[in-house]
């Protein structure tokens, strides 16, 4: 039987054991993944939150070389969830993250 928890967590996008359930949350902080596995932790974080009604989130990918950047934006372009994105303002992580607002 599930728990209430369980409702707000991502779940196992494989069957592998070492998949990892993740709060959903306003924000996700992309520096506990595997570069790999970016893209579908990404779209299902999107999926879950559309889901809940959220109109807005942040997506913290880093500053680095702006490759994971450019990663989540081309993903963010293709989602069908996505009604626009930007560079968050500087006092939650200017370019190492990006606020995302999802359709209606």
């Amino acid at each position: 039987m599930d728990s209430p928890d369980d409702h707000n967590m991502i779940d196992d996008f494989s069957d592998d054991e070492s998949a990892v359930q993740v709060p959903i949350e306003g924000f996700i902080d992309l520096h506990l993944f595997a570069p790999k596995d970016i893209p579908a932790v990404v779209e299902e974080y999107l999926f879950q939150c559309h889901e809940r009604g959220w109109r807005e989130v942040r997506i913290i990918h880093g500053r680095g070389t702006g490759t994971q950047r450019a990663i989540v934006h081309a993903l963010l372009k293709t989602n069908s969830l996505v009604a626009e994105f930007q560079d968050a303002p500087p006092h939650f992580g200017g370019w190492g993250a990006t606020m995302v607002r999802l359709k209606t």
